[in-house]
């Protein structure tokens, strides 16, 4: 395990000879994208220090928070199925517009099922029909008054692409800075968008020991 940074570049929070754990800065890619321009992301950055770093899993360029890269294709398909089988628990922090009133039981679901609106890429809308189905629990956590906002703790049991994003829109308490999903009074109201991927739980692809990695949101 190591506390530094590799080379001033690489947020890292955890590493051994199987995973990679790091803590991806909102505003930078998690893969390449299409293009010259699109080509600096975190796995990149990752691969210069761990050449054998393979993707498992994404973060939207404007969410930050724990991401997880295994170390060679052995350790990658173990997570993969991981994931796959919803064995993998993920928190996320959010900061939604609006006043959210509390479940009375604590948590609430959101179950609206989701599909890429395809003459909008990348771009998601709720379709009940053609959708997939896409289950996200949430919780308050408190209400800013002032600001009237309400901040959630997020836990997407399934992993669609702006899962989170299109579902607390569709509730109509759109995430705080949501370039994407957010009209323009909400985008002005952050500088980013207040999504932050606060901690990852799974079972270690070789010694099958219980892991818990965190990070505290910069909001």
């Amino acid at each position: 395990m190591q506390s530094h940074d590799a080379a001033g570049e690489l947020p890292l929070l955890y590493v051994d000879d199987a995973l990679l754990v790091l803590d991806k800065p909102a505003g930078l890619l998690a893969v390449p994208g299409r293009g010259a321009d699109k080509q600096d992301c975190l796995s990149a950055r990752a691969q210069r220090h761990y050449p054998d770093a393979l993707v498992v899993h994404r973060l939207d360029m404007a969410t930050s928070g724990v991401m997880l890269l295994a170390r060679g294709a052995a350790a990658q398909r173990a997570l993969n199925q991981a994931f796959a089988n919803r064995s993998v628990g993920k928190r996320y922090l959010a900061v939604v517009d609006g006043q959210l009133p509390a479940p009375p039981e604590g948590w609430g679901e959101i179950r609206f099922p989701i599909r890429v609106d395809w003459p909008n890429r990348p771009r998601r809308v709720i379709d009940p029909q053609f959708g997939k189905p896409s289950l996200t629990r949430w919780r308050v956590l408190s209400y800013n008054a002032a600001q009237q906002t309400t901040r959630l703790e997020l836990e997407p049991l399934t992993g669609r692409s702006h899962q989170l994003r299109v579902h607390l829109q569709a509730l109509g308490h759109a995430i705080v800075g949501d370039a994407l999903y957010g009209c323009p009074r909400i985008q002005a109201l952050a500088q980013r968008l207040l999504l932050h991927a606060c901690s990852l739980e799974l079972r270690h692809p070789v010694n099958d020991q219980a892991m818990r990695f965190v990070s505290a949101a910069s909001f």
